[in-house]
């Protein structure tokens, strides 16, 4: 799969289920229009401009916002209010760098304690993944559907992995990179199939060749940020 597929118009963020409160709703909303970049790196977030936007009084959206700094999205800055958290090259590489040494040690757990169950997850979800790439070629479907999909492949290989706490800073590390990830997708000039670097993925870990896996998973995890290398500074608001 090719990432020269043009990002989709800001929308109403998607949900695995419904929220169970408003400040829930608005800070999923919000999360996805920060991570859109609908909200650019940066930029000031006025509680009195956005509580008319996401038609939520101030207190919750106070508490979205703070949910949001949690997740390091947002900062805070004492009375000076909330700002959508910058991004930078640096950022990135500290990100990948962690996300390389945990994933792959998940996924090799992973490997270790998973069974046929966890096998057939992970083929049924490089399926789904597979079936939304070509929906995506053909535009019938946005990126939030395909970034939906890969991330549940991605979730369906460490599925095994017995350390809940790695999986939790995993996907606070994944949540951080689903930023970077869309600026790839304005421009690149590095070819890249992922749809092939998916397959061989797979491949290994049901063949459970746990070396040959976690290599695989440290050069997709890291072509990611070559191709981050190569965009202007512009692009992170420098």
């Amino acid at each position: 799969m090719s990432q020269d597929f043009a990002l989709p118009a800001a929308s109403a963020a998607p949900t695995p289920g419904m929220p169970k409160t408003l400040a829930e709703h608005a800070y999923l909303r919000l999360r996805h229009d920060i991570v859109t970049g609908r909200h650019p790196p940066g930029s000031k977030l006025r509680v009195e401009h956005l509580r008319d936007e996401y038609q939520v009084g101030a207190g919750t959206l106070r508490e979205a916002l703070l949910l949001l700094v949690t997740d390091a999205l947002v900062t805070v800055q004492g009375q000076r209010g909330f700002r959508v958290a910058p991004i930078s090259l640096d950022d990135f590489e500290d990100i990948t760098r962690v996300r390389v040494v945990l994933e792959t040690e998940a996924l090799g757990l992973s490997i270790e304690h998973g069974d046929e169950a966890w096998e057939a997850n992970a083929v049924a979800a490089f399926h789904r993944l597979s079936r939304v790439e070509e929906r995506l070629h053909q535009g019938d479907v946005g990126f939030d559907e395909w970034e939906a999909r890969n991330r549940a492949f991605h979730t369906s290989l460490l599925a095994a992995c017995p350390s809940r706490w790695t999986l939790h800073f995993l996907s606070i590390l994944y949540q951080q990179s689903e930023r970077y990830r869309r600026l790839v997708l304005l421009d690149t000039t590095v070819p890249r199939d992922v749809h092939a670097e998916h397959a061989a993925l797979l491949e290994a870990c049901i063949q459970r060749n746990r070396q040959a896996a976690c290599q695989i998973l440290d050069r997709h995890i890291r072509t990611t940020l070559e191709v981050i290398r190569q965009l202007p500074a512009s692009r992170f608001g420098e």
